[in-house]
């Protein structure tokens, strides 16, 4: 495989970092899902839950109190800080916590009542919407990793039950897809082109792909890819 230009390499680099943390970050989903414990207020304790949906960093969800629901206007979640505004214009107050270990302790402050919380997951949450069918048939934008150096393509798929077919494109060239499958959530396929064959396999994670690469058995890595279409 030839190797990259530096100006390909520096403007690519970027890219591929933002991918491979973005993925990373999708795995590593913590906060997401459903609470349940007390908010005390002197002597005064009742049982509330809270159901919360991380988004990078952007929390919605809602806060349950007995019959009340107070629905998450605002929240943000960051350096293990979680912060809620409720309900419009934060009228139902502002919760500000720690989370460790599933554990969400804070103050709840609405108006001159401060209230201490202390929540524990207890599983996911009711607020998460179901996961779309996944479509991989269109053109994807792709970076890989060739020991250490970015490496942009572009991959064309088409997919038809488990049979895959497509190709890719790059400043060296273009290759056909000569074997591809998509079966039980896995990619696999091998592009043939002048340089050799490249056997590529990969899942699907919120959207986007994320596998591994291996050039005729003398070079592998790591590859990522969003959809442009």
């Amino acid at each position: 495989m030839k190797r990259v230009s530096k100006t390909v390499i520096n403007s690519v680099a970027i890219t591929l970092a933002l991918l491979i943390s973005a993925v990373a970050a999708l795995g590593q989903d913590t906060l997401s899902g459903k609470y349940e414990g007390t908010a005390r207020a002197g002597s005064a304790e009742t049982q509330i839950s809270l159901e919360l949906k991380n988004e990078g960093g952007k929390v919605t969800g809602k806060l349950v109190n007995g019959q009340a629901s107070y629905e998450i206007s605002e929240g943000t979640f960051a350096d293990g800080k979680l912060m809620l505004k409720l309900g419009p214009v934060s009228k139902d107050g502002v919760l500000n916590a720690t989370i460790a270990e599933d554990k969400i302790t804070g103050d709840w402050l609405a108006g001159a009542v401060k209230k201490t919380v202390e929540l524990k997951k207890v599983g996911p949450s009711t607020a998460a919407a179901p996961t779309a069918p996944v479509n991989l048939t269109g053109q994807w934008d792709a970076v890989a990793d060739a020991q250490g150096q970015p490496f942009p393509f572009l991959l064309v798929l088409n997919v038809e039950g488990e049979k895959v077919t497509g190709s890719s494109s790059s400043q060296l060239g273009e290759s056909k897809i000569t074997t591809g499958t998509w079966k039980d959530g896995k990619l696999y396929f091998q592009l043939e082109g002048q340089n050799g064959t490249i056997t590529m396999s990969a899942t699907v994670l919120d959207g986007k792909l994320s596998g591994e690469f291996d050039f005729a058995g003398q070079l592998q890595g790591k590859w990522v890819a969003v959809k442009k279409n």
